[in-house]
């Protein structure tokens, strides 16, 4: 069985919410994108690598252990690096705005 091959980001992020039904790791990917945008902008504004050094570990380990522990799936990173890291933004945007809820109805 092959897997599906996306084209698009507006074919991927169906797939990628599909991926993210679990409220904990919906809320840990939140939270581990939220950081990494206070990291950049306060790398920026102080001037302070540290900060960029930091954003791979809040985002991927936030959200790693939203999929290996509470989705119980693989990241889609692995995959499709591009699709997943801008679909991060947006589901974070989505949730913030209140266009996604961070609990999925069953």
């Amino acid at each position: 069985m092959s897997e599906k091959k996306f084209k698009s980001l507006k074919e991927f992020y169906p797939f990628y919410l599909s991926e993210h039904k679990n409220t904990t790791s919906r809320i840990l990917h939140f939270i581990g994108t939220g950081l990494v945008c206070l990291a950049f902008f306060t790398g920026f504004l102080f001037h302070n690598w540290h900060f960029f050094l930091a954003i791979p570990v809040l985002g991927y380990g936030f959200a790693w252990v939203g999929h290996f522990f509470f989705e119980k799936n693989k990241p889609a990173t692995f995959q499709y690096p591009g699709y997943s890291l801008v679909s991060d933004f947006i589901l974070f945007y989505d949730l913030l705005s209140g266009r996604q809820s961070f609990v999925i109805k069953k």
